[in-house]
């Protein structure tokens, strides 16, 4: 259902909090471009702590931004690698501590840097390998005390794969190489410790055991002519899935079950949905990339 022309003008031409109304979920929208607080430049990452702060990786700002799930702003701090060396941050993940894991681009390496709730560095892995790679999404198997990370490796052959490392960086396994994963970008982990990656190359989704063992795949015609990015989980297991169409058309969030099934739109009215987190409390968080809003859904379960 479309936003009322009334309700639009306030949502992207003021970008206060506003909120909005329709047929699908409730929901709270703020944000718009800008440097100053609580406005975006390259809306990337996001998640959700146990204790309900959102936290947004703001890529162009180089800054992580806290808020409520009322959308209030709460704090921000730049995402700083070391001494004067400021990283781009792409996605963001908390683990059993509270903790933050930030992938993010700097020169000539990616890093992936554990803040402490407050913006202080605690640890940092670098990224570098040999040969042309690039990392995109992050996730914590809290289970575990796990870092995972989507890499593209762009050789002979372009593929992709989900690195599992310690905090420390040793890796501990690596997963997707055979699957025909080309350019993943986003990854979670649902309750059962199942590893849930989205690829934007194969409009696809992948789905792998805690093992790394392959479980299924899906997408594939029913998204091919659409780009997908962030995903999560909902409590019932159900897969959240921004999903953004290769023409100008708008885009959409989607939810299927664990075995791939659509169930529903959550809604159909977003510019360009880059990012999905679920929250304890059930609330859903979708960044819109193009218009650098955040939007908190209040209902997403199925009737």
């Amino acid at each position: 259902m479309a936003v009322p022309s009334s309700l639009a003008t306030q949502t992207h031409k003021e970008l206060s909090v506003s909120n909005c109304q329709e047929q699908e979920s409730p929901r709270v929208t703020f944000g718009g471009k800008g440097r100053r607080k609580g406005r975006f430049d390259g809306l990337r990452g996001v998640t959700v702590s146990d204790k309900g702060e959102i936290f947004v990786a703001d890529s162009g700002n180089q800054r992580i931004q806290v808020f409520t799930l009322k959308g209030r702003f709460v704090r921000q701090f730049p995402t700083v690698v070391s001494f004067e060396q400021e990283m781009y941050p792409l996605d963001v993940a908390t683990d059993k501590e509270g903790n933050l894991w930030v992938v993010g681009e700097t020169r000539p390496a990616d890093f992936a840097v554990q803040y402490s709730r407050r913006g202080r560095v605690l640890r940092k892995i670098d990224l570098r390998y040999t040969g042309d790679r690039s990392s995109g999404g992050v996730a914590v198997d809290t289970r575990r005390n796990h870092i995972l990370v989507t890499q593209t490796i762009r050789d002979w052959k372009t593929h992709g794969e989900v690195q599992v490392l310690r905090p420390d960086g040793t890796c501990v396994r690596t997963v997707g190489r055979f699957q025909g994963m080309k350019d993943p970008q986003y990854i979670t982990v649902d309750r059962r410790g199942n590893i849930i990656v989205s690829d934007v190359c194969t409009h696809s989704v992948y789905v792998y055991k805690k093992d790394g063992q392959f479980l299924l795949k899906f997408g594939d015609e029913s998204l091919l002519k659409h780009y997908i990015y962030g995903i999560c989980t909902d409590r019932s297991g159900n897969i959240i899935v921004a999903v953004s169409p290769q023409d100008a058309s708008s885009g959409r969030v989607d939810m299927f079950d664990k075995t791939g099934r659509f169930v529903r739109h959550i809604t159909t009215d977003m510019r360009l949905p880059w990012t999905v987190a679920m929250a304890t409390q059930g609330q859903l968080v979708v960044t819109d990339y193009d218009r650098n809003t955040v939007s908190i859904f209040t209902t997403t379960e199925p009737e």
